[in-house]
This record gives structure tokens, sequence and C-alpha cells, in this order.
């Protein structure tokens, strides 16, 4: 018990030193996992349920080679794609967010080294290291959260293409 307190205080302390803009960082990294896994667990839980009553709507079809059947496919395909992708594409927003979010804590803590010379001259290293610690470290936790967002988003986007193209070759019109 005594190590989580422990653990507690050191995150509350490198939340202090990193800012506000660190936590709003941590709230951008939190969503984009957040919509991260539920991509993942809808690729593998839902999304087979929801391919299978497709491709059985399909069969279902006694006309799968008239200009009508082709458009109908085409639009199956297309609705199937669609939710497939979901929030790709607010992922992939949050993931060029936050290295912007670390630079606007390198802005910030810039400034906060500013405002301390401003105030109290060059002489205080400890008050201008406080001011650098605001800097650098939004700048890290942008660059972290966005390559690790960047890695696996990629992963995600070819992972639903493919099951899309698979979707596409199970609605052939011979089927």
């Amino acid at each position: 018990m005594h190590d989580l307190a422990d653990l507690w205080v050191a995150s509350q302390e490198f939340l202090d030193m990193g800012g506000t803009v660190l936590l709003v960082i941590l709230a951008v990294t939190f969503l984009m996992w957040s919509l991260i896994v539920e991509r993942y667990r809808y690729l593998r839980v839902l999304f087979p349920i929801e391919a299978e009553a497709v491709v059985t709507e399909w069969r279902a079809r006694t006309d799968r080679t008239s200009w009508y059947a082709h458009q109908i496919r085409r639009e199956m395909i297309s609705r199937a794609t669609a939710a497939l992708r979901g929030p790709l594409g607010l992922i992939q927003a949050f993931v060029a967010v936050c290295p912007l979010l670390g630079l606007l804590g390198t802005v910030t803590g810039i400034v906060e080294v500013f405002d301390v010379v401003a105030f109290a001259g060059s002489g205080n290293p400890r008050a201008l290291a406080s001011g650098v610690s605001r800097a650098t470290i939004p700048t890290m936790a942008g660059m972290v959260a966005a390559l690790s967002g960047f890695v696996v988003t990629s992963q995600l986007a070819r992972r639903i293409e493919l099951e899309a193209g698979r979707m596409a070759d199970r609605l052939s019109p011979e089927s």
C-alpha cells in the first residue's frame, strides 16, 4: 500500500512539473487509446458477426449478376467498410494533435523561463529549472503519445483494409 502512495505522489509531482498542458496531453492520449482499444475489440468481436450477416444477406439474393446486384454489393461493402473504419479518422487526428500539444507545452514553459528571468534575473538556477522542465516534459509526453499512437494506428488501418478486402472477396457474384 505504501508503494501505491509513493507512485501517486510521484505521478502528481510529474504532472506538476509538466504544467497544465501535460494534463491536456494525458486526456487526449487517454481518449486516443480508448478509441484504439474499442476498434480492436470491434475487429475481434463484433465485425465477424456483422460480416457474416452481410455475407448471408448477399448469398440469400437470387440475382447476383445484374447491374443492380453489383450496385447493392458495392453498397454493402461500403457500409461495412465505413463501420470498420469508424473513429479511425478521429484516432489519427489525436495522433497528429499530440506533438502540437507538446509544442504548446514547450512554448508555455519557455514563457515561464522568460518571466522568471525578467523577475528574478538569470542568477536563480532553481527558478529557471522549473520553467525548463515545463518546456521539455510536455514535448516528450506529446512525442511519446504520438509515436505510440502512430505505430498502432498504422497497424490498425492495415488490418481494417485487409478485413474490408476479405469481406469484398466473400461477396463475389459467384459465391
